[in-house]
């Protein structure tokens, strides 16, 4: 039985809670929050979970085996490294942190320690995404071209980062994943409309060594919320919403065949072909009750998670450098540089 400690009781908290006191093989010991109101929402809830406001009190405690971060992006580096030093496995909501060089470290203090460092990369674990990753790998699928996304919505505005930060992040993650690849180089522009505060509305775009470009919107200030992705292959292509609740994912069995005898250029004919639509059956498991199975397993395996600390790192740097190129009003930055 390993036994978690919780930090962070505030939006996702409480379904990390649920979903560790579900789990057979873990139990719930602490929570911890500066709110005594949402620790009294605990203590109604489950009421032999110690609760303390004090997250110092949580991971230095030696009934505690694993401590789940659901906290703030700027404190996740502080915490995360205080859990590895008092022996604790870590899995920490997304991003990793709020800097390169902090992930670094954190990866270094788990190595050192053989501790287990994980990333909440939800989106992941969903059977739609696990189904995407499944139909990319097929050699009927062809090559990847582009990877194209939307995902808007009106709020929640985040005060500590920006939109790339808080809903880019899970694109990239979903790229790294079905492609295995990271981008060459990323540009990206925004603007807040709010004075003082991050960027709410951005828009980035990813270069691959190879033909794929990937592209992402991203908002704040949508009046719709869209959740919608396209992913093209040279022979089929995907359309995946999020928000339908069935058939989330569907594939097309469309393209172009090129004529590539044409000793003109303005003659190279192009001709379109448009065949069957499927949409796949998706395990309707929640992603987190897999992602929290996957952390034990891991832990007692003592294996890398698929969402690792490095797999967070990677993301990280992108991030940081959508940042600066957002800075130079989208040059596009080479992320050998970052």
């Amino acid at each position: 039985m390993i036994r978690i400690g919780v930090i962070g009781y505030g939006y996702w908290g409480p379904n990390l809670v649920r979903n560790y006191m579900a789990n057979p093989r873990t139990s719930v010991v602490a929570v911890s929050d500066f709110s005594a109101e949402r620790l009294t929402q605990v203590q109604s809830l489950y009421p032999a979970i110690e609760t303390t406001t004090d997250c110092g009190t949580l991971i230095n405690n030696p009934a505690i085996d694993a401590v789940a971060i659901a906290t703030p992006v700027a404190s996740h580096y502080e915490l995360a490294m205080a859990a590895l030093q008092a022996g604790k496995h870590v899995f920490v909501e997304k991003p990793i942190t709020s800097s390169a060089e902090e992930a670094k470290r954190l990866i270094e203090e788990a190595d050192r320690r053989n501790l287990t460092l994980m990333v909440d990369h939800t989106f992941i674990y969903t059977g739609a995404i696990q189904k995407i990753h499944e139909v990319v790998r097929e050699p009927s699928f062809g090559d990847l071209r582009y990877y194209d996304s939307t995902r808007v919505n009106l709020g929640i505005f985040q005060h500590d980062v920006n939109v790339l930060w808080d809903l880019a992040v899970h694109d990239l993650a979903i790229l790294s994943h079905i492609t295995l690849e990271n981008p060459v180089a990323v540009s990206a522009v925004g603007h807040s409309h709010l004075p003082g505060q991050p960027a709410n509305i951005a828009y980035l775009t990813l270069f691959f060594s190879n033909n794929l470009i990937a592209h992402v919107s991203v908002n704040w200030l949508s009046p719709v919320k869209v959740r919608r992705t396209l992913i093209s292959g040279s022979n089929k292509m995907i359309v995946y919403d999020d928000l339908e609740a069935s058939e989330k994912v569907k594939v097309y069995d469309n393209g172009i065949t090129v004529a590539e005898n044409a000793d003109d250029i303005r003659k190279i004919k192009i001709s379109y072909r448009t065949g069957d639509l499927w949409s796949p059956k998706v395990p309707s498991l929640e992603a987190l009750q897999l992602e929290v199975d996957h952390f034990i397993d891991c832990i007692e395996q003592n294996r890398k998670p698929i969402t690792s600390g490095e797999e967070g790192l990677t993301i990280v740097r992108i991030l940081e450098a959508a940042d600066q190129s957002m800075a130079s009003q989208g040059a596009p930055v080479d992320l050998a540089t970052i």
